[in-house]
């Protein structure tokens, strides 16, 4: 289930802060004369919250003819809502995407990267770019870097030559657990693994299995959102 949020500030709006928009020079913007307003507080979950923009640095409300705009991305990530400019849409992205983002087209580490038709193949299909851990390799890592643009993994996973007792899924930044399944036998095929991420720019995914065995990642079908 989604979850729903509910942002309740008395005439207030919410304002761009901290992501990089460019082309300050059109004509559909205009200048204005506003007020940085340090006597308003936000509290959220019973507790004031301090807002900071992308680099960690304290930001402040603005107001303009009695309004009141607060960051979007200050906010966004007090409430652990996932947020990026769509620069060619022109467009904010709160929360979950409605289309997926392949995790092949955001970085992630290419120790056990593979392009070897005779790897990517899982079940009669191919597909095409895999992280592949082979039978008896004492590599049981990964990592993905979504940079903390989204709100959901969906991350494909399998299990070869031996069952994986577990995996562990943390924030690499912060050293905490996202998500820990387990086991799945070999039997099971792909497994899909839902994991929210809002927030996260660097996921670890560790892998507890015995050295005979191995697993498969395809980067074409696991998905951002």
């Amino acid at each position: 289930m989604k979850r729903k949020l509910m942002i309740s500030f008395a005439g207030a709006f919410i304002l761009l802060s901290g992501i990089s928009i460019g082309a300050f020079a059109s004509s559909n913007l205009q200048e204005i004369k506003a007020y940085l307003n340090a006597n308003l507080k936000v509290r959220v979950n019973g507790e004031i919250a301090q807002l900071k923009d992308a680099s960690g640095n304290a930001v402040l409300p603005i107001t303009y003819k009695g309004t009141t705009y607060l960051p979007v991305r200050a906010v966004a990530d007090t409430l652990n809502v996932a947020v990026n400019y769509d620069a060619a849409a022109g467009e904010v992205i709160l929360g979950e995407r409605l289309e997926g983002t392949a995790i092949k087209n955001e970085e992630f580490n290419q120790t056990l990267y593979s392009k070897d038709p005779t790897q990517t193949t899982f079940g009669d299909k191919d597909y095409k770019e895999v992280l592949f851990s082979a039978s008896n390799s004492n590599i049981k890592y990964a990592a993905l870097n979504p940079n903390g643009k989204y709100q959901k993994l969906y991350l494909q996973f399998a299990a070869t030559g031996t069952e994986v007792e577990s995996i562990a899924i943390s924030d690499n930044d912060n050293n905490t657990l996202l998500k820990k399944v387990g086991p799945i036998s070999v039997e099971a095929g792909i497994q899909t693994l839902e994991v929210d991420i809002a927030g996260v720019k660097n996921i670890a995914i560790n892998v507890q299995q015995s050295k005979e065995g191995g697993f498969f990642i395809p980067l074409t079908t696991s998905y951002y959102k």
